[in-house]
């Protein structure tokens, strides 16, 4: 396979693959930054009719969900955050980690990724290793819309140094592409998706989406484990509901699980 030098990301090149949505967003790139999530949390660009996008070669202290750190490496992965405010008075959609997930193999498929699927809530997987991760954080109210910090990270060449802990196993782009692309590309095909697809779920909420991830998703009809409750489940994976609640089918019937802090395992 062919894999040279991954190009620092460019924002003249992210516009170019963002095409007529390029007007759309206002993006800043960074060579490296502690996390981009917290950055955008700590301090919100006004609101200027755009959606604000942070970017960044590398990341020194970047989050995944339930505290866990994401490992970064210079040109390993594609690490950014989308500040995406809701209408006024619009509700959080239901299933917006999935929604994002979504997005995010829907721009993998594009450039020609094979067999992506979704593990609920917020991970993406190749044929069962983990490719990227979502961590979605509120931004608190003080007067203003809704609004949530999206944050992605995908693996783009991880490092032979790289010991990511996943239940899973790890991939990365390098292995599942003749060509890595431009970390610049993949960022605006990421992005036109998010606009689309959570365009979608604005106007029609999840359950318009909701055959499309089921579609992909990971552990359907599969034996799995829920960890994080007050005593473990276990049961089998019946895919999700209209607003993204993972359904679970028990001995006792079917459960509803919501994503808060709580983890899906393999059974």
């Amino acid at each position: 396979m062919d894999h040279p030098k991954l190009e620092a990301l460019d924002r003249a090149a992210v516009a170019a693959a963002l095409g007529g949505l390029a007007a759309a967003f206002s993006v800043e790139v960074l060579p490296e930054c502690d996390s981009t999530n917290s950055r955008l949390l700590a301090d919100p660009p006004p609101d200027d009719g755009r959606i604000p996008v942070l970017a960044a070669d590398r990341q020194t202290a970047g989050r995944g969900r339930r505290g866990r750190v994401w490992q970064s490496w210079p040109g390993a992965g594609l690490t950014f955050s989308v500040l995406w405010r809701f209408a006024p008075g619009a509700p959080l959609p239901g299933g917006l980690s999935l929604v994002v997930g979504l997005a995010v193999a829907r721009a993998l498929e594009e450039l020609g990724v094979e067999g992506v699927q979704l593990k609920w809530p917020n991970d993406v997987l190749v044929n069962g290793h983990k490719i990227a991760g979502i961590l979605i954080e509120l931004v608190s109210g003080r007067g203003q819309p809704l609004a949530a910090v999206i944050g992605v990270g995908i693996n783009l060449r991880l490092p032979p140094e790289a010991a990511i802990e996943s239940p899973l196993g790890v991939t990365d782009l390098a292995r599942c592409l003749d060509a890595t692309p431009p970390a610049s590309r993949l960022l605006g095909l990421v992005l036109a998706q998010l606009h689309h697809f959570l365009g979608i779920c604005a106007a029609a909420g999840f359950e318009s989406l909701r055959g499309a991830w089921q579609q992909r998703n990971a552990f359907a009809e599969l034996p799995v484990r829920i960890l994080g409750e007050a005593e473990p489940l276990a049961g089998i994976c019946a895919g999700v509901d209209a607003d993204g609640a993972l359904l679970l089918q028990t001995p006792d019937g079917l459960r509803r699980v919501l994503s808060g802090d709580v983890s899906l395992r393999a059974g």
